[in-house]
């Protein structure tokens, strides 16, 4: 099957997405705590809090969106299973800082808007991606 008239644009629009991602991973992965604390000092002690392995389903998180994305402009199937581990990783990452952390006591409900987002993404990528896949778009 041809692809959709639309397909590139929403395959470089999740690029693009995802490359934020990485971006914001890197962020805050090399994200200088002393001058956090001396800002956000709760911020400071909750990312303190995070285990060593949150770090790695993070990376995963972002580095499988990015690859999924990419396989999807190639049009590869194997995009659907990247963004599965993808949207699996977020969920494992947004479980860790919500429920091992005491984030929501510190940043309150509006800690929740952008993890939806996220989420609200990574089902999308992964819906879409499967529908193309069925459509024959993918191979």
């Amino acid at each position: 099957m041809h692809k959709p008239r639309y397909f590139l644009a929403i395959a470089i629009a999740a690029l693009a997405w995802n490359l934020i991602g990485d971006l914001s991973f890197l962020m805050q992965y090399r994200m200088d705590m002393a001058e956090l604390a001396r800002t956000r000092p709760d911020m400071a002690r909750v990312y303190a809090q995070m285990p060593r392995w949150v770090w790695a389903v993070f990376a995963v998180a972002v580095g499988a969106g990015t690859l999924g994305a990419l396989l999807l402009i190639a049009r590869r199937a194997l995009a659907v299973p990247v963004y599965a581990l993808s949207l699996a990783a977020i969920v494992i990452l947004f479980a860790q800082n919500f429920f091992g952390t005491d984030m929501l006591a510190v940043e309150g409900g509006g800690a929740l808007v952008v993890p939806a987002l996220i989420f609200a993404a990574g089902v999308t990528q992964l819906a879409y991606a499967r529908a193309m896949r069925g459509k024959g778009v993918l191979r």
